[in-house]
């Protein structure tokens, strides 16, 4: 059975993944002893909160026809598909190495080049009808987050 995504799903899986990154990083900033690594860590987490409301905006300006249903889902099913997709692609539940701020940094990067690459992914299975150039905005997002993160890691080298 084909599935075809539409904006508003992505949007709904972008979104999780910022709370999967907020967790991430208030869950590091939790286990580790610096201040100013927990001070950095705990920006980094708010950072995530701003962009799932960044997220939350785009999302609202989307057209009807980009946030209709692609299938008929009478239990609201894709939802739950949508939220465990995001779960298991990034910024999932692992051991954070909290003894280095180093591999802390390491582990975002490589969560936000991750979805990145997943984004791009879904690009592929959102249509343009649907909203596919949509993606594009949370693609730039991330690329962004990439940097700030990138400029953290550099510091401590």
């Amino acid at each position: 059975m084909a599935f075809d995504f539409n904006a508003k799903d992505v949007f709904e899986m972008a979104k999780q993944i910022e709370r999967n990154g907020t967790k991430f990083y208030t869950t590091a900033a939790a286990g580790v002893t610096g201040d100013a690594e927990k001070k950095l860590l705990l920006h980094l987490a708010k950072m995530e909160e701003k962009h799932e409301q960044t997220f939350a905006d785009l999302e609202k300006e989307l057209t009807e026809k980009e946030t209709t249903p692609t299938a008929f889902d009478p239990n609201d099913e894709a939802a739950l598909y949508v939220k465990a997709l995001a779960d298991t692609k990034v910024f999932f539940d692992k051991k954070i190495d909290v003894t280095s701020m180093k591999e802390i940094l390491k582990d975002a990067i490589t969560a936000e080049k991750d979805s990145i690459v997943f984004y791009l992914g879904m690009r592929d299975l959102v249509p343009g009808k649907l909203g596919g150039q949509r993606i594009d905005d949370i693609i730039k997002e991330e690329m962004a987050h990439i940097r700030i993160l990138s400029k953290e890691l550099m510091a401590y080298k």
